[in-house]
């Protein structure tokens, strides 16, 4: 999957950078806003995660999955178009 930059509404904040997604573009953006606001609320990666969950529970429903970090290992199956893995600078989501 080629990567693709997803700029957020608000121009504080780093360009996002998708490296793999498989959710629509209307989920796509909003979950770079929904990290863009966690980002500027929190310092803790746990606290961005959390945020980032409680978010996108609330807006799209269901229940979702939130990793954010610097370095780790994950692998992970996902629902058919509810997976996205971006950076934002330095941080991965």
């Amino acid at each position: 999957m080629s990567e693709s930059p997803v700029t957020p509404n608000k121009t504080e904040q780093p360009r996002a950078v998708v490296k793999a997604a498989d959710m629509s573009e209307k989920l796509q953006q909003s979950a770079v806003n929904v990290a863009s606001d966690a980002l500027e609320k929190w310092n803790i990666e746990k606290d961005i995660a959390a945020y980032i969950k409680r978010e996108f529970d609330q807006r799209h429903g269901g229940t979702w999955h939130v990793v954010v970090g610097r370095n780790f290992g994950s692998y992970v199956t996902h629902e058919t178009g509810h997976f996205i893995y971006f950076y934002m600078g330095q941080i991965a989501i």
